[in-house]
C-alpha cells in the first residue's frame, strides 16, 4: 500500500527553499535541451534557452524551454508518474522522476504544457494544488497515492491558435504563496538565485571564464543555457574580475587553480578550480562568489558551504572561491539535491579536497601575516614621521635633537625587518623599501640642515629660553603632532623660521 502521504513527502518536505523550485525546473529544461540537441530537433550550436515570465498582476510565473518537449502520446502518463524516471542511467542531470511536483506545495495550481516537434497539438497538464492539500489534511480521504492524482490532476488537449513554439515545455506556478517579500514573484532574488546555481554561462567580463570553460570541457558537457526573466538577460554566472569583502574594500582575482581528483576506478571521479585572491578576509554571502561549491551537471549542489569540513577551520570555507564538478556517475546528489549520498566514492572525494582546503587555509594565515607585518610598518613609519618633522623645525638641538635621531634609527631598524619578511612579495618589498628609502633621505636631509637654527635670528639671550621651552612642550606633551602645531604657531608669532 502507497498511501497519499507520500506525495507530501516528495513535494512540499523535500523542497524547503521556495527558490530550489525554479532549479528543479531549470534543471528539467536543460535535460530538455540536451535532448533535443542528441536528436537532432535543435542544431550543435543552437541555444538552449529558458524564458521566465512573471505576472505580478495576476500573480503567475510561466518558465519555458525550447527543448525537446514531451511527446503527446507520453505526456499523461510521464507528467503524472512518481518517481521511476527514464533518465536514470544516462546522462541527465535529474534522474528521480519527482522535481516536477516542486510546485505542489508553493501555489495554487501548478500547470505543465508541452508539445514534440512531431505533434501539432498542446497538451496540459493542471494540479489543483489547494484540492491536494485538503485532500492531504482530510482524515476521511483514505484514498492511495493514484486516486489523490485522480482528483486533482487534470489532462487536456489545448486548441493550437498558431501561438505555441513547434516544440517546448512551460510550466506555470499560478498564484504562489507569499513567502518573505513575496520570493517566488520577486525577479531580483529568482535572479541572483539561478546565477549561482544554473548552467548558465560566464559573464564575458570574468577574465579567466574562458580558461575555466575550456578546462571542463575537457572532461564534461557544461550544457550551458541562456536564462532570460521578464525578457532580460541573458543571466550570468555571478564571478567578476573584483569582489567585495568589507564596506568599500575591494580585492582582485589574480589566478586559477586546477585540480582533477581521481576516482576508485582510476578515472578522473572530479575536476576542482579555484581562484586565488589577497586573502583579506571572508567573502560576503551576498557577493555570490565564496565557499568551494559543488556542481553535478553543472547544476550547483547544497550551498556555499557544502565543503566547509575540508578546510581546518570552517571558517576559512568562506574566504575560498572555487568549484568542484563531479564526474563520477557513482557520486549522487540526494534527493533535496543540498548534499550527496554518502558512498566511498564521497569519501575519496571529501579526502582528496583536503589539500585545497590546507592551500586555502595557509594562504589566509600567511595573508594575516603579512597584514600585520604591513601594518607595523605603518605605524613605525608614521613615528618616523612624526620625529622627523620635530627636526626639519630645526627648533631643538643639541643632546635633544640627538635624541631624537636615535629615536627614529631604532624605529628605522625595526620597519626594515619588515621589508626583509620573506612572507612578503616582490611588489610589497619594492614598495615598503621605496618608502623607507625616502625616509632614510630625509633624516640625512635634517642632519645637513641642523647647522640651521630656526631660532637663529633671535637674541642669543631669548633664543635659548625658546628653545628650552620647546624641548619642555615636547616632553610634556601627549600627542607629538598636536605639539608640534603649537610649536609652529609659537615660531610663526615670533618671527622665526
Amino acid at each position: 500500500v502507497i498511501g497519499k502521504d507520500i506525495l507530501e513527502l516528495v513535494s512540499t518536505a523535500m523542497y524547503i527553499d521556495p527558490l530550489t523550485i525554479y532549479r528543479e525546473y531549470v534543471q528539467n529544461a536543460a535535460d530538455s535541451i540536451d535532448e533535443a540537441k542528441a536528436d537532432g530537433v535543435m542544431g550543435p550550436d543552437e541555444t538552449g534557452r529558458v524564458d521566465i515570465s512573471i505576472d505580478l498582476a495576476n500573480r503567475s510565473v510561466t518558465i519555458r524551454d525550447n527543448g525537446a518537449g514531451v511527446p503527446n502520446e507520453d505526456f499523461s502518463g510521464r507528467l503524472t508518474a512518481l518517481g521511476g524516471s527514464r533518465k536514470r542511467g544516462t546522462a541527465a542531470r535529474g534522474f528521480r522522476g519527482v522535481g516536477r511536483l516542486a510546485g505542489l506545495g508553493y501555489c495554487q495550481e501548478l500547470v505543465f504544457r508541452s508539445r514534440s516537434g512531431v505533434d501539432e497539438r498542446v497538451h496540459e497538464l493542471r494540479w489543483d494544488c489547494r484540492l491536494f492539500k485538503k485532500l492531504l489534511a482530510d482524515h476521511s480521504f483514505d484514498g492511495g497515492v493514484r486516486e489523490l492524482v485522480r482528483r486533482v490532476a487534470t489532462v487536456t488537449e489545448l486548441d493550437d491558435g498558431g501561438d505555441w513554439p513547434a516544440h517546448f515545455c512551460e510550466v506555470e506556478l499560478v498564484k504562489p504563496v507569499r513567502i518573505g517579500n513575496d520570493i517566488l514573484l520577486n525577479a531580483e532574488a529568482i535572479a541572483r538565485y539561478l546565477s549561482q546555481v544554473a548552467p548558465v554561462p560566464f559573464s564575458p567580463e570574468f577574465g579567466f571564464g574562458a580558461a575555466i570553460r575550456d578546462r571542463l570541457a575537457q572532461h564534461m558537457k557544461l550544457g550551458e543555457i541562456d536564462i532570460h526573466i521578464d525578457g532580460q538577460g541573458p543571466l550570468y554566472r555571478p564571478y567578476r574580475n573584483e569582489y567585495r569583502y568589507g564596506e568599500a574594500k575591494t580585492d582582485t582575482f589574480t589566478e586559477v587553480e586546477f585540480k582533477e581528483i581521481e576516482g576508485m576506478d582510476g578515472d578522473v571521479a572530479a575536476v576542482a578550480w579555484i581562484m586565488h585572491h589577497g586573502y583579506f578576509g571572508a567573502i560576503p554571502a551576498a557577493e555570490g562568489v565564496c565557499g568551494l561549491r559543488a556542481r553535478v551537471g553543472n547544476i550547483q549542489i547544497g550551498g556555499h558551504r557544502i565543503f566547509a569540513n575540508v578546510f581546518p577551520e570552517a571558517r576559512f570555507a568562506s574566504w575560498a572561491v572555487g568549484e568542484v564538478h563531479v564526474i563520477d556517475g557513482k557520486l549522487f546528489p540526494n534527493g533535496r539535491r543540498d548534499d550527496f549520498e554518502t558512498n566511498a566514492h564521497y569519501g575519496r572525494l571529501v579526502a582528496h579536497l583536503g589539500p585545497i582546503g590546507d592551500l586555502v587555509a595557509k594562504k589566509c594565515r600567511n595573508s594575516s601575516v603579512v597584514r600585520n607585518r604591513m601594518k607595523v610598518f605603518e605605524i613605525g613609519a608614521l613615528k618616523i614621521d612624526e620625529r622627523m618633522k620635530v627636526l626639519e623645525q630645526r627648533a631643538v638641538g643639541g643632546a635633544e635633537a640627538e635624541a631624537i635621531r636615535r629615536d627614529i634609527r631604532s624605529e628605522m631598524f625595526e620597519i626594515g625587518k619588515v621589508v626583509e619578511s620573506h612572507l612578503l612579495d616582490e611588489t610589497q618589498k619594492s614598495g615598503l623599501s621605496a618608502a623607507l628609502t625616502v625616509l632614510e633621505g630625509r633624516l640625512a636631509d635634517t642632519e645637513v640642515a641642523s647647522k640651521e637654527d630656526a631660532l637663529g635670528a633671535l637674541p642669543e639671550g631669548e633664543r635659548e629660553v625658546v628653545r628650552k621651552m620647546i624641548e619642555l612642550i615636547y616632553d610634556c606633551s601627549a600627542n607629538r603632532v598636536a605639539a608640534k602645531s603649537l610649536v609652529d604657531r609659537i615660531l610663526a608669532r615670533l618671527g622665526a623660521g
